[in-house]
């Protein structure tokens, strides 16, 4: 019962000083809208990159030339992954825990029609990427053996580069088009993928992988096998993932002629390892964003110390009288400790609207981007909230209830 009138009496000095309690919350209000919104961004970040990366395909490796650790490509020397490196990786006997393998060649080349013309990625692949990389088309067909035994001048191109080269009536299948002035066929458009790890797979177009490196890139190593920028393997099962990795590095060190204390010219890395890459820059991000956000709530809480320490001064004739009619000192101290986390709380609960605003403000800019008020993150920001209170309302409430109710109620 002590506890609802001291709360009642908080209540009744709050709405006494209306403006001056809402000023008070301000900082309070800042904090925790802030810490909300960068807590339910990052973990929506972190969402999206996930899905991104599953989305690509189903139990997927990535073999890259050089090593990870040595820096970026251009800086790796030259490439170190081959055709043949992917034909021993899809041989069955070498590497039975992997189910299918895609090489891929990339490069950039104007791609026009008409007077319509823009630069795209290049990918130089082979029938097996529909299935590794989990890709389909949405209209015509997708890149056959044929098209890749032959070396057919055939492109199948993504959204964005059919929206560019035709016109909302015109059907692109069939139509010709020009890469670096080779006139190829469009026999498919791919469904709308978006941007994600693997930038915007709408603006890239898609050609036999022979044709790429015969009449594109022409990309051979000194014997004549064909050199390639990444190779995509899918393992059979989820469970089977770090036993096909091991199967891809033990074969390539073969087939590269490795010795046993050598370090690796390739590097093999699964969805998972790129989910947890991206995952600890975006959760150092959230935290150091967060930091600063709570630096708010602090000079929120420094606020609050200073306006109880007003209403202390303030308020001495009340204090005097009230202990002069038996109040005790734990009566005064929990009167303006309650006073003072009422002023933390109530902006706590403002700033979790004004946070729950700011998630979907940032949601509205993409489609693809939810971002969604976790609990957690109210937990925190209220939890931090009332503990900012009580931190910088226990000075004030403790120097309101030492003080000398003869010397207070002669106070003016």
């Amino acid at each position: 019962m002590k506890v609802l009138e001291s709360l009642r009496i908080a209540m009744r000095a709050l709405a006494a000083n209306k403006l001056r309690s809402v000023l008070t919350m301000l900082g309070i209000i800042i904090g925790v809208g802030a810490v909300i919104t960068l807590i339910s961004a990052g973990q929506g970040v972190e969402t999206y990159v996930t899905n991104q990366f599953t989305s690509a395909g189903s139990n997927l490796l990535f073999v890259l030339p050089g090593s990870v650790g040595d820096g970026p490509p251009q800086a790796r020397g030259a490439a170190t992954l081959t055709l043949s490196d992917a034909q021993a990786l899809g041989n069955p006997f070498r590497a039975p825990d992997i189910l299918d393998v895609a090489p891929v060649s990339t490069g950039g080349a104007v791609v026009g029609r008409g007077g319509n013309s823009l630069t795209s990625s290049i990918q130089g692949i082979t029938p097996s990427y529909s299935t590794v990389r989990n890709t389909t088309v949405e209209l015509g067909d997708f890149i056959s053996q044929d098209d890749l035994d032959s070396r057919s001048r055939v492109a199948v191109i993504g959204t964005d580069v059919a929206k560019r080269l035709f016109t909302a009536n015109e059907y692109p299948i069939g139509q010709s088009i020009k890469i670096n002035n080779l006139v190829f066929r469009v026999i498919g458009v791919m469904e709308a993928q978006g941007g994600g790890g693997f930038g915007n797979e709408d603006e890239q177009v898609y050609v036999p992988f022979t044709t790429a490196q015969d009449r594109l890139f022409r990309r051979k190593t000194v014997s004549g096998d064909y050199l390639v920028n990444v190779i995509y393997a899918s393992a059979r099962t989820q469970d089977d993932m770090r036993a096909a990795q091991l199967q891809i590095e033990e074969i390539l060190r073969e087939e590269h002629k490795i010795n046993f204390l050598d370090d690796d010219d390739f590097s093999v890395v699964s969805q998972t390892d790129f989910i947890n890459i991206f995952g600890n820059i975006i959760g150092a991000l959230t935290v150091f964003l967060g930091a600063i956000a709570f630096i708010s709530l602090l000079v929120g809480g420094i606020g609050i110390m200073n306006i109880m320490l007003v209403s202390v001064t303030e308020r001495t004739r009340e204090i005097g009288l009230r202990k002069a009619v038996g109040a005790k000192r734990g009566d005064i101290l929990s009167q303006f400790l309650i006073e003072a986390i009422s002023l933390a709380v109530l902006g706590g609960i403002i700033g979790i609207i004004l946070g729950a605003v700011g998630t979907q403000i940032i949601s509205s800019f993409s489609d693809d981007f939810a971002v969604t008020v976790g609990m957690n993150a109210v937990f925190i920001a209220v939890g931090f909230s009332t503990a900012v209170g009580l931190l910088f309302g226990i000075y004030p409430a403790y120097r309101a209830s030492r003080l000398n109710p003869i010397d207070a109620l002669r106070y003016e």
